[in-house]
C-alpha cells in the first residue's frame, strides 16, 4: 500500500509549494514514466545542500513510479539506496522513514523475497503502532496489508486470513485501505479453497472499489478481477473465470506492463485456467 503524502518537519503552506507536486500528480493520474522522470529530476537538482529533505523524497516518488513499470528490482535499488539518508533527515520512526520501509516491502514481495517482506511489516506495524500524529494508524493498515500478501505468498492462509479479519475491524474507514483488506482476505479464503466466501469477499471490494475516487482505485487496477476469477475457478465457472482473468490481464498490461508482479499473476491465472 503507497502512501501519498510527502511530508516533513516544515508548515503546510510549504508542502502545498512542494516541488513534488508535479511528480506525485503524475505518478496519480498512472503517468508512470513521466512521474519517475520528474522525480528522478527533482532529486538531481536538489541533491546539494546535503539535508535537503526533497531529495530523498523525490527518490521515493521514483521508487514508487519504477515499481508501477514493473521494475521491481530497480525499485528495490532505489529504496535501499536512499533509506539510510531518509533515517539520517527524518529519523528511524518518524512516518516518513517507516513509509518508505513499508513501500519497500512490496518491492521485496514483488521480487518474491515474502519471509523478508513479512518480518519488515510486521517490524513498521509495531513501529507505527507505538507512534503518534495522524500518520501513523496508516502507515500500520498499510505495513498490515504487506503482512497479509506475504503469509498468504507463502501459503499461510489462515494467518493472513486472521490478521485481515483483525484489521478490517480496526479499521472501517470505507477508503482504499478497507479495499486492499478485503482483497487480503478474499486471496485467504481462495488459498484455502473457500471459494464461495472468497466470491462474497471480492464483490464487496468491488463495491468498494466503485465508491473510491479514481485515483484510489488506479493503483489496485486488476486486483479485484483477479480475485473474483480465482474463486470462479475454484466454483468451477471457468468460462467466467477467464472472461475476469483476461480483463484483469489486459487493464494490468496496459496500466502497469508487462512485467509488473500482478499483470505476471495474472497471465499466470490465464495459463493455468487455459490448461484445466
Amino acid at each position: 500500500m503507497k502512501l501519498f503524502r510527502p511530508r516533513g518537519r516544515n508548515d503546510a503552506g510549504q508542502i502545498s509549494r512542494s516541488p513534488l507536486g508535479q511528480a506525485t500528480a503524475l505518478y496519480q493520474a498512472g503517468r508512470y514514466a513521466e512521474a519517475e522522470a520528474e522525480a528522478r529530476a527533482v532529486a538531481a537538482a536538489r541533491s546539494r545542500p546535503r539535508d535537503d529533505m526533497y531529495a530523498p523524497l523525490a527518490l521515493s516518488i521514483a521508487a514508487l513510479a519504477t515499481g508501477a513499470q514493473g521494475r521491481h528490482a530497480e525499485a528495490l535499488a532505489t529504496y535501499d539506496a536512499v533509506l539510510p539518508v531518509f533515517g539520517r533527515i527524518f529519523g528511524a520512526e518518524h512516518p516518513q522513514t517507516l513509509k518508505l520501509r513499508s513501500d519497500r516491502a512490496q518491492a521485496l514481495t514483488a521480487l518474491a523475497r515474502h519471509a523478508e517482506c513479512e518480518a519488515e511489516c510486521a517490524a513498521v506495524a509495531r513501529a507505527a503502532t507505538r507512534g503518534t500524529g495522524p500518520e501513523m494508524p496508516l502507515i500500520a493498515a498499510a505495513a498490515r496489508n504487506g503482512l497479509i500478501f506475504a503469509l498468504n505468498s507463502q501459503g499461510r492462509h489462515p494467518e493472513a486470513e486472521a490478521l485481515a479479519r483483525e484489521a478490517l475491524a480496526a479499521h472501517r474507514v470505507p477508503d482504499r485501505f478497507s479495499l486492499v483488506l478485503r482483497l487480503g482476505l478474499a486471496r485467504s479464503l481462495n488459498g484455502q479453497a473457500r471459494h464461495e466466501e472468497a466470491l462474497a469477499e471480492a464483490e464487496r471490494a468491488d463495491e468498494l472499489r466503485r465508491s473510491l475516487p479514481e485515483e484510489q482505485r488506479r493503483p489496485e487496477t486488476g486486483a479485484v478481477e483477479l480475485a473474483v476469477a480465482t474463486a470462479l475457478l475454484g466454483l468451477g465457472r471457468g468460462t467466467e473465470a477467464r472472461l475476469r482473468a483476461a480483463a484483469a490481464h489486459d487493464a494490468c498490461l496496459a496500466s502497469f506492463g508487462p512485467d509488473h508482479r500482478r499483470t505476471i499473476e495474472a497471465r499466470a491465472l490465464l495459463d493455468r485456467i487455459d490448461g484445466a
